[in-house]
């Protein structure tokens, strides 16, 4: 894990850079896996920026907030709830086809757009 916030800045565009070849190629719930995984990318480098400590191994964007004592607007919490939520079922599907169907082009293109927002809404905090 990096000591540096920017590099996990960095590592968080790159991630939302994939999202958008995941989406581009069809591989939208792996878009969304990425978007969240992005997010929390991000909010670890916000952790270390204002706690001075290695974020810890979680991947719970809720838990990152509230440790890091960051409190988004309604809007911008609502985003990183439902990104939350997809984390178990992107990341360990227990039906592929059900997934695709659940996760099709236009319900992961807004997805990502709200994704980016919350990541600009991250950047501003550095």
């Amino acid at each position: 894990m990096s000591k540096d916030h920017k590099e996990w800045i960095l590592q968080a565009e790159y991630d939302m850079e994939t999202a958008d070849i995941m989406f581009n190629t069809g591989r939208y719930f792996y878009a969304v896996f990425m978007c969240h995984l992005s997010i929390e990318k991000a909010l670890k480098g916000i952790f270390l920026l204002k706690l001075g400590e290695i974020p810890p191994k979680t991947h719970n964007l809720i838990y990152l907030l509230n440790k890091i004592n960051i409190k988004p607007n309604e809007y911008i919490r609502g985003i990183i709830t439902k990104l939350n939520e997809t984390n178990i079922v992107t990341r360990y599907p227990d039906d592929l086809k059900s997934l695709q169907k659940d996760y099709n082009r236009d319900v992961v293109a807004n997805i990502m757009k709200r994704s980016k927002e919350v990541f600009e809404w991250i950047k501003v905090l550095q």
